[in-house]
């Protein structure tokens, strides 16, 4: 039986379905593989942390903006419970804060 693991992209953070049998996946395609490869290097003799993260203005601008987004959700979500929303409308409510918790979890 085969079992999958939910697991995230060390350089994107988007999801990666792996399974039980062999060895575990790091990063979701061959173009993340080599932009860490790329970072990795780069960091060679700086000081820095390998493993630390390194974003750009514009990347540390938009995960902001996601985690932003995500709060206004959670912030609706906690409204609409407050006045007695209706399952329906909580419903929907709950999927739009999980989509936004999801891309808000991505790094770049």
């Amino acid at each position: 039986m085969s079992r999958s693991r939910l697991l995230s992209c060390l350089w994107c953070g988007r999801e990666i379905v792996d399974s039980e049998s062999g060895r575990r996946r790091r990063y979701c395609r061959q173009s993340c593989r080599q932009r860490a490869y790329e970072h990795r290097s780069s960091l060679k003799g700086t000081g820095i942390p390998e493993d630390a993260v390194v974003l750009t203005a514009q990347e540390a601008a938009d995960l902001a903006d996601r985690w932003f987004a995500a709060r206004c959700a959670a912030e609706d979500v906690a409204t609409a419970v407050g006045e007695g929303a209706s399952p329906a409308e909580l419903t929907e409510l709950s999927a739009t804060l999980l989509q936004l918790a999801r891309e808000a979890e991505r790094l770049r």
